[in-house]
């Protein structure tokens, strides 16, 4: 019906803003209705914080008896950090529950079935398309394992991410930078080079203008430890920053990382000597880090793209030709033949300035929705 999907549109407005917040846990919104008036309104904020349904029937008071609630995820029926939400519906005297996507964790789901039994009338389905792009990330760490991975860059429109010198601040405008910036508020993590943290510093922030308003976990890949131990990726701030190394950095280099502050991650090497991807993943989701951004450099997205381990891709196209012998956005091996060649579904536009944004998804065999990596 109409009014179940505008007020499940709203849950899941609300739901967003636990973005990048709430991992390991998914986003999830409520909104309580009563007489077809909102009479209470919640989301999760953060892991270990009260659930959606906790807050928006602390927010309905006693209005809560008798109306219906829609949330964005099936109530949980654990007992986690939080007690169950299923049981917190049914003692404030909820007579109805629609959601929008069922819980795939063996652990928490049954929610639903909890409160059948009970007597609560029990509707799904209702935008679940939404529902599940928007916990994509969370999702994909129950049925796979390992992080969702965004490979992210910004080319010039003959496929140069920097000229031959190594310039390449900026290809694109200030429009889509700040697009880029709300990728990263929405991931867990960022993935980057020691080769671009060495030429440009970055500090790997999430930023609206001069203001951050997000730091995800800051992972730099150094096979041998050449990274600046004082770089400003290694900030300490936020979820704080990672090195994913190998045997080759020297134990006293290790120590100088630590002493600063950031985390050390020795790996095994992969076939080019570099930190392996596979193995940071695991470690990763060992971590609680749902949804990974890679930004580079071009070595780096190849290695994701090589393993198999890339499933949603942002490229920001700016209308300039480089030419020459300027660097292109993903080295690696490749595909020697273009019927192995990385496609994406699902494709979607959006211009800013001057700039194309195009996104996808990496379409995938139905029999390996993962990849062969995971």
């Amino acid at each position: 019906m109409a009014d179940d999907r505008l007020h499940m549109m709203r849950a899941l407005a609300l739901a967003e803003r636990g973005m990048g917040k709430t991992a390991p846990n998914p986003m999830v919104g409520c909104v309580i209705v009563r007489g077809g008036a909102v009479v209470g309104e919640g989301w999760h904020a953060a892991a270990g914080a009260p659930h959606a349904e906790v807050r928006a029937l602390d927010a309905a008071g006693g209005q809560a008896r008798g109306s219906t609630a829609y949330v964005t995820l099936e109530p949980c029926n654990h007992q986690g950090r939080t007690p169950p939400c299923a049981e917190a519906l049914l003692a404030a005297g909820i007579a109805e529950v629609v959601y929008g996507l069922a819980d795939p964790n063996p652990v928490a789901a049954g929610g639903a079935a909890y409160l059948r039994e009970r007597g609560v009338e029990v509707r799904s389905r209702v935008c679940e398309k939404e529902a599940r792009l928007l916990n994509r990330f969370w999702l994909h760490v129950i049925a796979c394992d390992r992080p969702y991975v965004v490979a992210k860059f910004a080319a010039s429109l003959d496929g140069k991410i920097a000229t031959a010198s190594g310039e390449s601040k900026w290809i694109t405008g200030p429009e889509a930078r700040a697009r880029a910036h709300e990728l990263r508020r929405r991931v867990d993590a960022i993935v980057v080079g020691a080769s671009t943290v060495v030429a440009d510093d970055p500090a790997l922030t999430a930023r609206d203008g001069d203001n951050i308003i997000g730091q995800p976990l800051r992972v730099v890949l150094d096979s041998a430890g050449r990274t600046p131990p004082d770089a400003a990726a290694f900030g300490g701030n936020g979820r704080g920053s990672l090195l994913a190394t190998t045997a080759r950095t020297p134990p006293a280099r290790l120590e100088a990382y630590r002493a600063l502050g950031t985390e050390t991650l020795v790996l095994e090497a992969d076939r080019s000597g570099r930190p392996d991807v596979v193995q940071l993943m695991s470690a990763l989701k060992e971590r609680g880090v749902c949804g990974v951004m890679v930004e580079g450099g071009a070595e780096v997205l190849g290695s994701f793209f090589d393993a198999g381990l890339v499933d949603e891709v942002w490229a920001f196209i700016a209308p300039v030709i480089i030419g020459g012998a300027g660097k292109t956005p993903v080295a690696g091996l490749g595909s020697a033949i273009l019927a192995n060649a990385f496609r994406l579904k699902d494709t979607e536009t959006e211009h800013f300035g001057q700039d194309i944004l195009v996104r996808g998804f990496v379409e995938r065999a139905k029999e390996e929705p993962c990849s062969p990596a995971s």
